[in-house]
């Protein structure tokens, strides 16, 4: 039997605009009905409901985050099921309703354990995903792919990419971890100015997989023949890349001129300058962003001493650093990145939910099913208060996170 739920008194943003007062039907993993109250259907016993009359609450689509490695103790190069648990189940607590599981350059067969893990992990959700009975360990966040961060990189431009595993372009190695993963990699990053990487890049597009440029020393006309041969995206844009000069405008000012690229914002103020996310925020505007976590297993712990790529890694304040001071990473939540970006730029809450929540499902081909709330789509569902903080989190129609003081 389908779970199903009923959801009152809540304002929705739609792919129509806001609805005011309105009401969401859950039935299963999907969006089964929304909205006026006033319009809304005779809700049978059986429905669980939830009335959120006089709350002040909104409901937006959930969050999808295109680059992070871990979260709550865990990382993805962990390559265990429990540790893609832990990060699937942490997640709902900032709004992620479903991500890019994202390696980082290590030797091939880390990478091959931390593929064909995810592949396993993926394919048993799928033959458990028809069980509706109960709330099967409450809702987790959906693993949507894999993003292969490395390690087809620059050594210029590193940053915490161990630089002793960066390789050239090798069609063939990915050839074979996209085999082994079940053919989950939706998403590489790599430099497009690298032995046979430009090769590399045509055969992405080719297969539907998105080239995305990063940890790169590109001068502008080399992001230009990466763009030609396939390239759509930018890797955490300004870092670990070729910044813009007057002379040569790099890989950052081609990703801000060139309207082909998405790129990634990282926008906890530490690794891009609110100024510069609002400089960003002008040039791209919201078709232009996705935002974006890069956030370490440190994410959701405290101030201490972590790994990432076999690398220590040292978290104090919200900053994430190598013991040379090399930013790795951070412990960035999507709630506030979405938050953080209204306030640095001066966009609209709207305008938010698209660099989080809609641009990322484009770029996966998933708006049939992610991005934004209507009927039909998966029931992936924030519910926000006044001040735009996360009180419920619903993952395909299950309860994963919920400020119980709301409803007192």
């Amino acid at each position: 039997m389908k779970r199903k739920r009923f959801i009152k008194g809540v304002s929705i943003y739609t792919e129509d605009g806001w609805i005011e007062n309105g009401y969401i039907e859950m039935n299963g993993g999907e969006i089964g009905g929304l909205g006026r109250m006033e319009e809304s259907p005779a809700v049978s016993p059986e429905w669980e409901r939830l009335d959120l009359s006089g709350k002040g609450l909104k409901a937006i689509p959930g969050f999808i985050d295109l680059h992070i490695h871990g979260a709550g103790g865990a990382d993805v190069m962990d390559a265990t099921e429990e540790a893609l648990n832990r990060i699937a189940g942490t997640l709902p607590r900032e709004g992620t309703t479903s991500f890019l599981a994202t390696t980082i350059t290590e030797a091939p067969e880390r990478i091959e354990r931390a593929v064909m893990n995810i592949g396993r992990y993926v394919e048993k959700g799928k033959r458990v995903v028809g069980n509706d009975e109960g709330e099967m360990e409450g809702g987790r966040a959906e693993i949507l792919g894999i993003h292969l961060e490395g390690p087809f990189l620059s050594r210029k431009h590193a940053g915490a990419q161990p630089v002793e595993s960066i390789l050239p372009g090798d069609l063939a190695l990915f050839q074979h971890w996209q085999e082994i993963s079940g053919h989950l990699i939706r998403l590489v990053t790599l430099a497009p100015e690298e032995e046979g990487v430009l090769s590399l890049i045509r055969y992405l597009h080719e297969t539907g997989v998105i080239s995305s440029i990063g940890h790169t020393d590109a001068t502008l006309e080399q992001v230009r023949r990466g763009v030609e041969a396939g390239a759509t995206h930018v890797t955490h844009l300004f870092n670990a890349m070729r910044g813009m000069h007057h002379r040569e405008p790099g890989t950052a000012g081609a990703a801000l001129l060139m309207n082909q690229l998405m790129v990634e914002l990282i926008a906890d103020g530490i690794h891009v300058h609110p100024e510069v996310v609002a400089l960003t925020y002008r040039m791209k505007g919201k078709e232009g962003i996705t935002l974006i976590t890069d956030a370490m297993r440190a994410k959701c712990l405290g101030n201490g001493k972590y790994e990432l790529g076999g690398q220590e890694v040292f978290v104090a304040d919200g900053k994430a650093t190598l013991a040379d001071g090399t930013l790795a990473g951070s412990v960035l939540t999507m709630d506030k990145g979405v938050r953080n970006m209204m306030r640095f730029s001066g966009c609209t809450l709207e305008e938010a939910i698209r660099m989080a929540s809609y641009n990322p499902a484009k770029e996966l081909h998933l708006l049939h099913r992610k991005g934004s709330l209507a009927v039909g789509k998966d029931a992936d569902i924030l519910l926000l208060n006044e001040e735009n903080e996360l009180v419920f989190t619903f993952c395909r129609g299950r309860l994963a996170y919920s400020l119980s003081s709301v409803v007192r």
